[in-house]
């Protein structure tokens, strides 16, 4: 069915609106943080990625760091090895890394290319193990927990990173490090997210999750909070508002902010086309973190 004269007017404004956005974002880097239940639907999937295929269209430089943790929880199900996490942070032993690895490497981070591809992106499936890409050592033990083989990040191999955007392809980043002697380690998505958008000087930095952003009582979607400031964000661990998954997450937001980047937000993954909407239209979504 041909569109209306309406239809295409509100077409027209839409491109109107977007166009000062996608001008402000040419040639700047925008690290998404792909993870969550969202990636278990193909068709948030795929709204997904031709978001990040039509980011490279029209001249940004999208990077995607992506977790996995669903299929990872599915596959220790599946050999009989329970899921363990302390403030958000999965412990992991030696077998459970190697399931991390074979999850995360060899088939989300290739299917997600392989997507992209069909779309038309050059897409390059990367892990923190390829050409010293991120740099870990051991994380300490959590409230007397030892978290085994989990990284804090020491760094990130930025030009490796910038090259590839320059040569026209879309850095795919699965959330995995080594430490100084080769070993493997698992990291928050989240973290290392926030850690390749500071060390690229990142103009925006998007982390797509299962809700809409922050909220008062995390249970009440109407509740959403559409900005939070940094000096706000401690508190709001200790009283509840932020717990689980989400106190990584949030952490990073800060630390990607201290780091340099001006622009951090929270956004529902699985709202078709989130990503364009936060980025190309005048009110946005989710919730803001902001110094």
């Amino acid at each position: 069915m041909n569109d209306s004269h309406e239809q295409i007017i509100q077409k027209a404004q839409i491109l109107v609106e977007a166009l000062p956005y996608i001008r402000a974002y040419t040639n700047k880097y925008v690290v998404i943080k792909y993870g969550g239940n969202a990636m278990n639907n193909p068709e948030i999937i795929k709204t997904i990625l031709q978001d990040v295929a039509a980011l490279k269209t029209v001249g940004v430089f999208p990077v995607l760091v992506h977790g996995g943790g669903p299929e990872i929880n599915a596959m220790l199900a599946r050999v009989g090895k329970e899921s363990k996490f302390v403030n958000g942070l999965r412990v992991t032993d030696a077998e459970t890394m190697d399931i991390v690895q074979m999850v995360l490497c060899g088939k989300i981070n290739k299917n997600i290319c392989s997507l992209l591809g069909t779309m038309g992106v050059k897409a390059v499936g990367l892990s923190g193990k390829d050409g010293g890409l991120i740099g870990v050592r051991k994380k300490p033990a959590v409230g007397g927990v030892d978290l085994g083989y989990v990284g804090e990040i020491t760094s990130v191999n930025a030009d490796m990173i910038e090259d590839l955007c320059l040569e026209d392809y879309v850095p795919v980043i699965a959330s995995i490090g080594t430490d100084a002697s080769g070993a493997s380690y698992n990291i928050n998505a989240d973290t290392a997210a926030g850690e390749v958008g500071a060390a690229i000087g990142a103009h925006k930095l998007i982390y797509l999750t299962d809700i809409d952003g922050i909220r008062r009582d995390p249970a009440d979607p109407s509740t959403l909070m559409p900005e939070v400031r940094v000096a706000e964000v401690e508190r709001m661990i200790e009283n509840g508002t932020i717990s689980g998954g989400m106190i990584p997450k949030v952490r990073s937001c800060v630390t990607a902010i201290k780091r340099g980047i001006k622009h951090v937000n929270i956004v529902c993954g699985t709202i078709p086309h989130s990503i364009l909407v936060e980025l190309f239209t005048d009110r946005g979504i989710g919730t803001l973190i902001r110094e």
